[in-house]
């Protein structure tokens, strides 16, 4: 690490003007969460694994951000060459470097991985001091990475109506009508999830999300995908062109850019103006090239006239988000699957676990001696996660995981987003809580979901702590709440269980999910972040119910469901605004000897005997005799319970 250190700082010193700093994100061109192994230049400069956090390299220091959902990780994986900075408690990295480089320092960026709202941002922050943000030609990580990974040709599929719900030509004419309604005349699209829905296209370019390294531009005239041409077979290509799309080769998007903004790129591509029956000639009213701050580059936005950009949320983002009714019933199915399979998996692991370990099992809680185990017998984290994949692969549809599995004993449950090395990994513990965070690809839908468990005698603090979870992921999946409310106002529900015996999380409660697309999708969310307020919350969108409550050293807890966002059957309407509640479509049990039933209210008890009998009826047709023998006995009332059984 010292060595690659080194090296930068020396490339930093060389540069035209010599830099102070050099920021390296974690964001490819694209600003994706998950990036390839070839554009992870922030884990190769500093070691940390996590999917966020910027590095900052200075004459003399080393300094990594990160949030909440990675302090622990970042702790353990950062060498003393490198100094951890807390998002929300240590001084922002603008603040920070405003306040201690000196005056006119000149801080290198590569303009390629960094978005504009973020680089504008921090322009403002330095200009307090002459700092100035320079955009280096080439990203200097690359220079001196010597066994950089080599970019992959994997091949761009069609996504099939069947799934997608939505033409291609639908969604073209609903972004021009848009374009056209905020006197737009193009837009560019960089975010690969919002490429991969609009041209229905999928690809295996970014592990876990099933999208292709691709740009695109659309006027009211034309469309262009940007993409490595190796990709696209004849058969795809034939699909772009029937919808009017022309294939350029990724590198031209640059060129293209600058076009647009001159108003020269239908004309140079030989459109014909008014094919799309939105702009009849190209001096149209509509002047605006439109890009998402948020998603677009800075290298891009570089290449147009900053006074005729319509800086704004990408139209495509919410039309992404509100699911149509196909999409809908392709993520209720794959659902259903995928909670069999986490049965399938249960079942399998509580079996191992009284068998190898000697534990009392998934049902009854006793002291386990511990007892010596032959190396070729012992569960790891990584072989248990490995055969949960495998009941996953069995199922229709299956495309691979939608993120690294967090399979996590103990201590380990205690690092948020938590990703065990088979090398390294913690073996599987009878006496200690494991928490098991996964999801998978399937062609009509991506799952997201996590179970918290215990195969021995879990304490009563541990009982109380998982208890206060699952309040918290009740009281949320059963919140109604009118029109127009954001995820921010809805956070708190998921917190007040813990906040009674002064417990929290350090993350937000939940995320939209995509149909066969990336298992984070915006823009809405349900969070304490500022953010959250952007975007209320509307019918068809999904979004994650996830609390949790995680100790250091000593375990964590997660609880995660997929909702849809659906209108409520109230028995009023005050202010005529129409309400909205949540409707559960992930199934899976929750383990009842690691709730203290005392604490529940007879609703709480109420709700968790509906959705248990739901559990056995849905997933009962996937399962074999044993498996639903299993079932039954994780989802039948307990004795407590019987007073507040009613009928589904």
């Amino acid at each position: 690490m010292a060595d690659i250190l080194a090296s930068l700082r020396s490339l930093m010193a060389s540069q035209s003007p010599p830099l102070d700093a050099l920021l390296v994100l974690s964001e490819d061109y694209h600003q994706s969460e998950y990036v390839s192994a070839r554009d992870k230049r922030r884990e190769f400069v500093s070691g940390f694994t996590g999917s966020a956090g910027l590095a900052l390299i200075t004459k003399n220091e080393a300094r990594l951000w990160t949030d909440g959902r990675y302090f622990l990780q970042a702790t353990q994986q950062l060498s003393d060459q490198w100094k951890l900075m807390r998002i929300g408690e240590d001084p922002p990295l603008d603040v920070w470097m405003s306040d201690n480089l000196q005056k006119e320092a000149a801080i290198g960026i590569d303009p390629w991985c960094v978005s504009v709202d973020t680089a504008q941002r921090w322009e403002r922050a330095f200009a307090k001091k002459n700092q100035k943000l320079v955009q280096t030609s080439t990203n200097l990580v690359d220079e001196i990475w010597k066994n950089r990974p080599p970019a992959e040709i994997n091949p761009a599929v069609d996504h099939p109506l069947e799934f997608a719900g939505r033409s291609v030509a639908e969604k073209l004419k609903a972004l021009r009508e848009k374009l056209s309604s905020e006197k737009a005349r193009g837009i560019i699209i960089t975010a690969l999830d919002e490429v991969a829905w609009l041209y229905n296209i999928r690809g295996s370019d970014v592990s876990y999300s099933p999208v292709v390294h691709a740009f695109a531009i659309v006027t009211l005239n034309s469309a262009f995908l940007y993409v490595d041409k190796r990709k696209v077979s004849s058969k795809v290509s034939s699909s772009l062109q029937a919808n009017g799309i022309e294939v350029r080769e990724y590198g031209a998007v640059s060129s293209d850019a600058a076009m647009l903004a001159s108003n020269q790129l239908d004309q140079a591509m030989g459109v014909n103006f008014g094919q799309n029956g939105v702009c009849q000639n190209d001096t149209c009213d509509n002047d605006l090239i439109w890009v998402d701050p948020a998603s677009c580059c800075y290298a891009l936005f570089s290449k147009l006239d900053a006074n005729k950009v319509l800086l704004q949320q990408s139209p495509l983002a919410l039309a992404k988000a509100l699911k149509n009714p196909v999409e809908l019933d392709g993520l209720k199915n794959a659902h259903i699957r995928d909670g069999a399979a986490v049965v399938q998996y249960l079942v399998w692991l509580d079996k191992q676990m009284q068998e190898i370990y000697g534990a009392s099992g998934y049902f009854l809680e006793g002291e386990v001696t511990s007892k010596k185990i032959p190396e070729t017998m012992k569960l790891t984290e990584v072989s248990v996660s490995d055969k949960l994949e495998g009941f996953r692969a069995s199922k229709e549809h299956f495309r691979g995981l939608s993120f690294p599995t967090i399979s996590s004993v103990g201590p380990n449950a205690a690092i948020i987003h938590y990703s065990p090395q088979a090398k390294t990994c913690a073996e599987l513990d009878p006496n200690s809580i494991y928490l098991f965070d996964s999801g998978a690809q399937y062609l009509d839908g991506t799952t997201d979901i996590t179970r918290t468990v215990h195969f021995g005698k879990p304490s009563a603090h541990e009982k109380a702590c998982y208890t206060s979870v699952l309040k918290g992921h009740i009281a949320l999946g059963n919140a109604r709440f009118p029109n127009g409310t954001n995820g921010y106002s809805l956070d708190i529900l998921a917190r007040i269980p813990l906040w009674r015996y002064g417990l929290d999380y350090r993350h937000g409660t939940g995320h939209g999910i995509g149909s066969y697309l990336n298992v984070h999708e915006g823009p809405h969310q349900i969070s304490f972040r500022p953010q959250a307020r952007n975007v209320p919350l509307q019918v068809s969108m999904t979004v994650t119910d996830e609390p949790g409550y995680y100790e250091d050293g000593n375990f964590g807890i997660r609880l995660e469901n997929v909702l849809v966002i659906k209108e409520a059957d109230t028995e009023f309407n005050f202010g005529d605004k129409g309400y909205l509640s949540f409707e559960h479509i992930t199934w899976a049990p929750y383990q009842i000897k690691l709730i203290d039933l005392s604490i529940l209210t007879p609703e709480e008890i109420q709700w968790l005997n509906r959705y248990h009998s739901k559990c056995r009826e849905i997933l009962a047709p996937y399962l074999d005799k044993n498996e639903m023998e299993w079932l039954k006995k994780a989802t039948e009332p307990h004795s407590s319970f019987v007073g507040h059984m009613v009928a589904t």
